[in-house]
């Protein structure tokens, strides 16, 4: 039995079932890395800001020298047309993405004109609410100097590995990852928020961490619901003392922090108006895998 789940995916113009071979020894990314990706949810019949992803790996690719070879419009087009290939309401993980086949500049950067495309659906139920315990990482996250922080790279994500390991062997599910300076930007999978004293707080976007789609609309629809958000420069401490904590990403959507260290949490009335506020902007306003 396979180890993955139902997947399909559209590759050189047409669509293949499973988990087929793209790439080979001397593929460019096998080696050397260069590889982008989005991630973006079908569930309930929406697929809220699919545009928006599919947008952001065109920007991703061109930030670690690819070049797209898909119109964002036509990626969101196929993503409408694989979704048939699944039973009616299953929910989807949606991953387009490119990578560098052949070598260019010395071999190191990837020959833009040898950018490959797929699209990737698979079978991911939506993960339901728990109790997510979080500690504080010994591993930092890297500054733009030092990697291709404002892209959604491939090579980005050893290190959340190793944040998760390290949690994990600890006895957590997650950990916050600080930046080089010591200041929260994240956890070891998505973005975080806390509150306190009526005002929730989340770590301003200063190049260390992807500025989430997911983080972006969950402020944008706290703040039009005329909760106070700010984005600033918070440390563990602020975490370690906050009335509540939650998370959000494209694969979870809003979740809640229910443990930080040895402290207990409760899910608190920001993250259940926050979840509660994009769900419904998800069935409103979101794009319908039907259209």
């Amino acid at each position: 039995m396979a180890w993955y789940s139902q997947t399909w995916n559209w590759f050189d113009g047409a669509w293949h079932e499973g988990n087929p071979p793209l790439i080979g020894p001397r593929s460019h990314v096998a080696w050397l890395g260069s590889s982008v990706f989005d991630g973006a949810r079908v569930f309930e019949g929406v697929m809220p800001d699919m545009d928006l992803h599919c947008a952001r790996v065109n920007r991703s690719a061109k930030t670690i020298g690819l070049e797209p070879t898909m119109d964002p419009k036509a990626i969101v087009e196929l993503v409408r047309e694989g979704v048939k290939k699944f039973a009616p309401g299953t929910a989807l993980y949606v991953k387009p993405m490119y990578w560098g086949e052949a070598e260019g500049l010395a071999t190191i950067a990837p020959d833009p004109e040898s950018t490959r495309f797929c699209l990737s659906l698979f079978e991911a139920p939506m993960p339901v609410p728990g109790g997510m315990s979080v500690m504080k990482s010994s591993f930092r996250r890297p500054t733009l100097e030092a990697m291709p922080t404002d892209a959604k790279a491939g090579a980005l994500y050893p290190n959340n590995a190793r944040v998760i390991r390290e949690a994990k062997e600890k006895g957590f599910d997650n950990a916050l990852v600080c930046d080089a300076l010591g200041n929260v930007a994240e956890t070891g999978t998505s973005n975080i928020f806390m509150a306190k004293d009526g005002v929730v707080y989340t770590p301003f976007p200063n190049g260390t961490f992807l500025n989430g789609i997911t983080r972006q609309r969950v402020i944008q629809l706290l703040r039009d619901d005329g909760v106070t958000v700010v984005e600033g420069t918070l440390r563990y401490e602020d975490f370690a003392t906050a009335d509540e904590i939650f998370s959000s990403g494209n694969y979870s959507k809003v979740m809640p922090v229910l443990r930080i260290d040895s402290r207990d949490l409760q899910p608190g009335p920001f993250y259940r108006r926050a979840r509660e506020l994009y769900w419904a902007y998800a069935h409103s306003k979101g794009v319908s895998q039907a259209a």
